[in-house]
């Protein structure tokens, strides 16, 4: 079993900077995958990125590309989101995931935590 828990979210300007983070527990979590999805306010949820177990293979949607990058820390068993250039398009509920089952299901999410980009 896993438990995620995000933090870092908040209130932001447009063209600033947030790091979000998901602590997990359980002593498995360097075996897992990782990644980060996120929701809107009246839109589908969106796949943002993922990191192998390793952090040696990272996989960024398309649409933050350049702007975020995942990474992670084994030893204190957290994945980080750190995301540039903030647009109010990024304005959502992030999402911490980890074990992929493939076809965009994963078996842990952890509750989220809201970013908000004003403009």
């Amino acid at each position: 079993q896993v438990q995620l828990v995000e933090s870092g979210g908040g209130l932001a300007q447009a063209g600033g900077s947030l790091r979000l983070s998901c602590a997990a527990s359980g002593r498995t979590f360097s075996s897992y995958a990782m990644g980060w999805f996120r929701q809107a306010p009246g839109k589908e949820r969106e796949f943002v990125a993922r990191i192998s177990w390793s952090g040696g293979v990272t996989i960024y949607a398309d649409s933050v590309k350049g702007r975020f990058t995942i990474s992670r820390d084994n030893a204190k068993n957290t994945v980080y989101l750190q995301i540039n250039s903030l647009k109010p398009e990024d304005t959502a509920v992030y999402c911490c995931v980890a074990g992929p089952l493939g076809g965009g299901r994963w078996s842990y999410w952890g509750q989220g935590t809201q970013v908000t980009v004003s403009s």
